[in-house]
């Protein structure tokens, strides 16, 4: 959490680098093995700020909404070598990321409850269950998607 005109380049490029340089890499090095099987599954998350946007995290929006456009346009890249790609932007999970916030009274636990239609937070099972999904063959129709995976948030 940063006010945008505090934002240093390198700050900005170290968010760019983590968030997207990196799955970027990660692409770079799973695919060429998935072509050799004619056959892959790329699974990214990216982050439910991405719909909506959110004051003083700029840089780790904007890193996060280019996973998506990566993960769309590789998508479409590879679809007919038998490769999907798919995002998943988690919404409020409860993870020791998500507790350090709340001790640092950045983000309102309580409030982000209540803008919860399912009435908790998730947690990474959640997470952890829609990716299974999307890398399994019953999902092999499904390729440049966004699966919110947030309760009903950001819909």
């Amino acid at each position: 959490f940063q006010p945008f005109l505090e934002i240093t380049v390198d700050e900005w490029n170290a968010r760019i680098e983590v968030n997207l340089t990196g799955t970027f890499h990660c692409c770079q090095v799973v695919i060429p093995h998935m072509l050799d099987a004619g056959w892959g599954r790329i699974v990214n998350i990216s982050s439910s700020s991405t719909h909506s946007g959110v004051a003083r995290m700029t840089h780790y929006v904007a890193s996060k909404s280019g996973v998506n456009g990566l993960s769309k346009s590789l998508a479409l890249e590879f679809a007919p070598k038998g490769i999907t790609v798919n995002v998943i932007p988690p919404g409020f999970i409860d993870t020791p990321m998500t507790r350090k916030s709340v001790a640092e009274g950045l983000v309102d636990f309580d409030r982000s409850l209540a803008t919860t239609p399912v009435g908790r937070a998730g947690r990474p099972e959640d997470i952890a269950a829609a990716c299974a999904f999307l890398v399994s063959d019953e999902a092999g129709y499904l390729t440049g998607q966004i699966l919110g995976v947030n309760g009903g948030r950001n819909t």
